[in-house]
């Protein structure tokens, strides 16, 4: 008996232990920073049985001291379906968009117009610092310490940039530049990061926001009405203060150890400027600028850097090249010379995502930037693992939408400011008008792929000729058509008519 016990006890031990090991060499093997994205599975939803697709503009206009900010309908089926929301800043001259974080990752578009972005990473340090001035040199020590600045790293952005956002990380841009500083912004709420309902959340650090900037969605359900913004003040039951609205002023002063006048100040009660506010003198903020030569040598070195990592093989983040405090958050895709894919006659697509912006992976986003000259053809393709919502940048076209029971949801002509969603492994083709046709895409998957129909890799090219002939019922000189007739890849040529007809008339 006591021997039986013993061989029970024992092989409760090894069963314990073995899952001990197997548990530390689980986490031993896993990247540190960064969680691999195959342990966040997007979850799935029930609103993408879309039969119809629009085109839209946004839905709500926000009215604030120095500049507007647009929301696009969060209860529109297709937005939901991908799990997003989008809006869009125009901050006016010498206009700061306050400082906010949100509860999803955020993916940043600069549409027109250059600044300067500050990210707030929790935890890391304060790398830019201000010098002691010479004329500072007669006072003390106290009071040159006073005088002094630090803070975390700013960017400048411009006109291309993609900038990404991971959740909860606080942020303020502020436009510098010549030109109203235009961003077009979209939010991942269904991503695996967000542990709160699919309602957009904004955390404001500063100001007294309106309400409507808040997710309706919650109300919609509830069959409440909407009504539009207003720029007035908001009265007592609609107002929506920043996150130390809520504190008592007492326990605020007592914290940032200040009187509490000044901690009365942080609640913002009686600011109306709204969520862009003016700032009277111009920001001045630590930044280095760098000369046209020094951003090409740069831009050089990084795709050199880029094109010596694909070539050692995996390319999988390790941790060392990019700290999470230095990780980079931008990428600029109006360089023609980084265009993935071109085609002199019909257009370039540029690429962001986790290969050349390694943050990308853990927000399991990516961007498109597309750019159709007069009459071209974006191949009708399919998106393999994302959605795909895009944003007109420029120009017009048409696009079409097919779903899984070839019906087509989507049929007509979009432009500039408009906005609409490609659900996933819907068939989507675009054709330019002859004013040309600019968008960028945001996906919700960091390495998002498509598989095209029509060109030199497309699905139809890589399948047999009798599979084509039988499956179409056609011959096999009209299969071999179908397959070759396209030398082009993703991006076609307009296709002229006495092309056409000359090549039918020599069959």
């Amino acid at each position: 008996m006591a021997y039986s016990s013993l061989l029970s006890l024992s092989l409760c031990f090894l069963v314990f232990f073995h899952g001990c090991f197997a548990q530390i060499e689980q986490v031993t093997t896993e990247p540190r920073g960064f969680p691999p994205h195959q342990r966040q599975q997007r979850p799935q939803r029930e609103e993408c049985q879309l039969d119809r697709i629009s085109a839209v503009k946004p839905n709500r206009r926000i009215q604030s001291e120095a500049g507007v900010t647009d929301v696009w309908d969060e209860n529109d089926f297709q937005f939901q379906c991908a799990g997003v929301v989008a809006m869009r800043h125009v901050i006016q001259l010498r206009g700061l968009l306050l400082p906010q974080y949100v509860n999803g990752p955020t993916l940043v578009y600069v549409v027109q117009g250059s600044g300067v972005q500050g990210v707030v990473f929790p935890g890391c340090p304060e790398t830019f610092q201000s010098s002691q001035s010479q004329s500072q040199s007669q006072y003390s020590h106290s009071q040159r310490q006073s005088q002094r600045d630090q803070h975390q790293k700013v960017r400048q952005i411009r006109e291309g940039d993609v900038i990404a956002l991971p959740t909860g990380v606080a942020q303020w841009v502020y436009n510098n530049g010549r030109t109203p500083l235009v961003l077009v912004q979209v939010i991942d709420t269904n991503n695996p990061t967000n542990q709160l309902d699919q309602n957009h959340r904004v955390f404001f650090v500063a100001g007294n926001p309106q309400q409507d900037i808040q997710s309706q969605r919650g109300e919609f359900e509830r069959g409440r009405g909407r009504e539009s913004s207003q720029s007035r003040r908001p009265v007592e039951s609609e107002r929506s203060g920043n996150v130390f609205s809520g504190m008592d002023e007492r326990v605020l002063a007592e914290a940032f150890n200040v009187n509490t006048d000044l901690a009365r100040r942080l609640r913002g009660e009686d600011d109306y400027r709204g969520i862009i506010v003016n700032v009277q003198r111009g920001l001045e903020v630590i930044s280095p600028q760098r000369s046209p030569e020094e951003e090409r040598q740069i831009r050089e070195e990084q795709q050199q850097r880029e094109f010596q990592r694909g070539s050692r093989g995996s390319g999988r983040y390790n941790g060392v090249e990019e700290t999470f405090c230095t990780a980079r958050l931008r990428r600029n895709v109006n360089d023609p010379s980084d265009a993935d894919i071109f085609n002199p006659r019909a257009g370039r697509v540029t690429n962001v995502n986790s290969h050349n912006l390694p943050i990308l992976r853990n927000l399991q986003l990516s961007v498109q930037r597309g750019v159709l000259y007069r009459n071209a053809i974006f191949a009708p393709h399919w998106n393999v693992n994302s959605h795909s919502i895009s944003y007109i940048t420029r120009g017009s076209g048409r696009i079409q939408i097919v779903d899984d029971n070839g019906n087509t949801v989507f049929d007509g002509q979009v432009q500039e400011g408009q906005m609409l969603t490609a659900p996933q492994n819907f068939v989507v083709v675009k054709r330019a008008s002859v004013q040309g046709l600019e968008w960028v895409s945001f996906k919700t998957n960091d390495a998002a792929k498509i598989s095209q129909l029509a060109g030199r890799v497309s699905a139809i090219r890589s399948m047999p000729v009798e599979v084509v002939a039988n499956a179409y019922q056609v011959s096999r000189e009209d299969a071999r058509r179908l397959k070759e007739s396209r030398q082009e890849v993703t991006l076609l040529s307009p296709w002229s008519r006495s092309r056409f007809n000359a090549t039918e008339g020599n069959e």
